[in-house]
């Protein structure tokens, strides 16, 4: 897919800046991404966008009939008022029962640069690239084997299945099937039982109590937390704790190993130093 996207693209070059970037390769005109200058696109090539010419009427003969005029409608007398715009304060009763979402802070898929957005928005675009990134939450209630690229939230019921795509989000939920590789910024609770096939990369990594989960793959996240029983090799770069009577079998790789009174861990562990920038 990334070949067949490259074909339709070009190489433009800004007349007032020499800076490159790709474009469709049916563009007429586009701004420069690094001194935004508007320029259009000629036979694959910028140049200096050109004033528009302004082409003057034809003077009417006097010789032509004086066209008739149009009836008039009658004037409303209205009154304006000039001034700024002021949106009227919500009252306490809509900020308690609507509170206004925080800022989210996203990073684009394709420069992988970070930047922040109103909490209310369902896509955006990154200031660096231009890129899309969309921010809307999805809900898998049945078999779905399609990729998904989000910085929303996922959630996957218990009648849901995720397999055979890769899936990058902000926060994901398991309570049916995963079957694929999963890529999250946030946090993967997992709330039900099963093999879990594919990488998983995540920040925070949640097994809750119950859960019995086998991974088939590594899986490498900052922080985790096992409240039930898990099966596979975990590379943390913080903390991985394990609460009373959950149990976690195979290599381990973290900066420390918290376990609960009747807690279990069975295999290697092996402990690394933690990252100062993390």
């Amino acid at each position: 897919m990334a070949d067949e996207a490259q074909r339709h693209r070009i190489v433009v070059s800004c007349p007032e800046c020499s800076h490159t970037q790709f474009e469709p390769a049916l563009v007429v005109s586009t701004q420069c991404r690094s001194c935004r200058a508007n320029f259009q696109v000629r036979e694959g090539k910028g140049v200096v966008r050109t004033h528009p010419v302004t082409r003057l009427a034809v003077p009417r003969k006097d010789t032509d009939p004086e066209p008739e005029p149009l009836p008039q409608a009658p004037k409303l007398q209205t009154t304006l008022r000039r001034g700024p715009v002021i949106q009227a304060p919500r009252s306490l009763l809509m900020r308690l029962l609507i509170p206004n979402k925080p800022a989210r802070q996203i990073t684009c898929f394709n420069c992988q640069h970070s930047y922040s957005t109103v909490g209310e928005a369902q896509s955006s675009q990154c200031p660096k690239c231009c890129g899309y990134v969309s921010l809307q939450n999805h809900e898998i209630t049945d078999y779905w084997n399609r990729r998904i690229q989000t910085c929303g939230n996922v959630v996957i019921q218990k009648s849901g299945t995720v397999a055979g795509f890769h899936l990058q989000c902000h926060n994901l939920t398991v309570f049916g099937e995963l079957a694929a590789s999963v890529e999250c910024t946030g946090d993967l609770i997992i709330r039900t039982s099963g093999k879990i096939t594919g990488q998983v990369q995540c920040k925070n990594l949640r097994v809750e109590k119950g859960a019995r989960v086998e991974f088939l793959n590594p899986v490498s996240a900052q922080t985790t937390f096992i409240d039930g029983n898990v099966r596979g090799q975990i590379s943390c770069s913080g903390p991985i704790t394990l609460e009373k009577r959950s149990h976690l079998q195979g290599l381990v790789r973290t900066t420390a190993l918290i376990i609960r009174p009747g807690g279990k861990h069975t295999g290697t562990i092996e402990v690394i130093a933690a990252d100062p920038a993390a």
